[in-house]
């Protein structure tokens, strides 16, 4: 069973930085695609960043030029480097995964607590 273990949340100033990363128990490789989502109460889960496995990226409009997602193979691990952090990017983040064989096959983490004080 594939695991995704979130880490690296928490209180951040507005302008500040946070890394995310996200340890997958098996070969990031097997995964078509991988990225971070967040949700606030009462929304819908939005992505923010994606990596596919030939490694192209793509963002939400509202965090392109301040995040950056990017993945160490050897580690199994990707990351989401968050930089100039607004207030309006508190959320939980969770780290998502798909993967496309005889079957469609999706996993998420457990979510991470991303607070951006004012």
């Amino acid at each position: 069973q594939v695991q995704l273990v979130e880490s690296g949340g928490g209180l951040v100033q507005a302008g500040g930085s946070l890394r995310l990363s996200c340890a997958a128990s098996g070969s990031i490789f097997s995964f078509n695609a991988m990225g971070w989502y967040r949700q606030t109460p009462g929304k819908e889960r939005e992505l923010v960043a994606r990596i596919i496995k030939g490694g192209a990226t793509n963002y939400a409009d509202s965090v392109k030029g301040r995040f950056t997602i990017s993945r160490d193979n050897a580690k199994n691990t990707v990351y989401l480097q968050m930089n100039g952090l607004k207030p309006e990017d508190t959320a939980v983040y969770y780290c998502g995964a798909y993967r496309i064989t005889t079957t469609y096959d999706e996993y998420w983490g457990q979510g991470t607590q991303v607070t951006v004080s004012s």
